[in-house]
């Protein structure tokens, strides 16, 4: 489990809490002058004095700790599916906090079962599924769900369909749309925001929906083969985006897809489903890198998947 820590003065969004002591005396005039100095992880101070006719001093510091963003998700003994229809047994997975897992298969292996457990959209017919060692009875906010339909709400604008996690949130109008605007312009959506979904692309509406999952601030995204749909280039384009609008949020994502390059593409691990187990998982070389493409590790690897998959 990854834990990280930051200190800020002033105002910042995150969980966490602030101290600041502020002390002085100030009499008649004169110039300023002033250092400062940061020291340690997750510390800062400063001081200033000023001389003359009078004398001004002060100091100020302030704390903020800010919890991990992701959510580590675990699957211990698992049998997946529906009763009388298991899907896959035994399954042993652990993914860590801010990781990106992919997950590959062939057609009716279990990839979209495995996702919905995690969303807590299927409870474990045995075993458990957990996160943060907690079981996961439902589904949760912190966990969004992005499918390979849009599944955007027709009758909402794009901006509306963005500021809904927000509003089921209790997020004041103005602050919501504020956030939504913000989520948009990220994605490339500015000028379409006020566009009902049926006016835009397959691809915008993707992008829509992108910016709907993560406006909310999960702690965890499950993408069940979110780009399927799209033509190639526009595909690339969606994975280069989600690359980059999930920089930063430090949120977990498990990424269903049945394109192999796609998952050696942004996967830090590929896990490997077929005859109704997880059959490995393995470490992707240099994720998230178009130059890697012809790296000799990932070739070596995306032989090893194909053979793997009987493709």
């Amino acid at each position: 489990m990854s834990t990280s820590s930051e200190t800020e003065a002033g105002a910042g969004a995150g969980a966490g809490a602030g101290a600041g002591t502020e002390a002085g005396t100030a009499t008649g005039t004169g110039t300023a002058t002033g250092t400062g100095t940061a020291t340690g992880p997750g510390t800062a101070t400063g001081t200033g004095t000023a001389t003359g006719p009078g004398t001004v001093t002060g100091t100020k510091t302030a704390t903020r700790t800010r919890t991990p963003r992701g959510t580590r998700l675990t699957l211990r003994g698992a049998a997946l599916g529906r009763p009388g229809a298991t899907a896959l047994t035994g399954v042993d997975a652990d993914v860590s906090p801010g990781e990106i897992l992919t997950v590959v298969g062939p057609s009716g292996c279990g990839k979209s079962t495995l996702l919905r457990t995690l969303a807590g959209l299927l409870p474990p017919l045995a075993g458990t599924a957990e996160q943060d060692g907690h079981p996961i009875t439902g589904p949760g906010a912190d966990r969004a769900l992005v499918f390979q339909e849009d599944a955007l709400l027709p009758w909402r604008t794009l901006r509306a369909n963005v500021e809904l996690p927000l509003a089921i949130q209790g997020l004041p109008r103005a602050e919501r749309r504020d956030q939504a605007a913000s989520w948009l312009d990220r994605v490339g959506l500015t000028p379409q925001a006020r566009q009902l979904p049926h006016r835009v692309s397959g691809g915008q509406r993707q992008r829509a929906q992108l910016a709907r999952a993560l406006a909310g601030h999960p702690r965890a995204v499950l993408m069940d083969e979110p780009f399927g749909a799209l033509d190639a280039q526009t595909r690339a384009g969606m994975q280069d985006l989600l690359v980059e609008v999930l920089r930063g949020t430090g949120a977990t994502v498990v990424f269903v897809t049945h394109d192999v390059d796609e998952a050696l593409f942004l996967g830090d691990r590929v896990a490997l489903l077929g005859a109704g187990r997880l059959t490995a998982v393995r470490d992707v070389p240099r994720p998230r890198e178009r130059a890697a493409h012809d790296d000799p590790a990932r070739v070596a690897l995306r032989r090893d998947v194909l053979t793997s998959l009987g493709t």
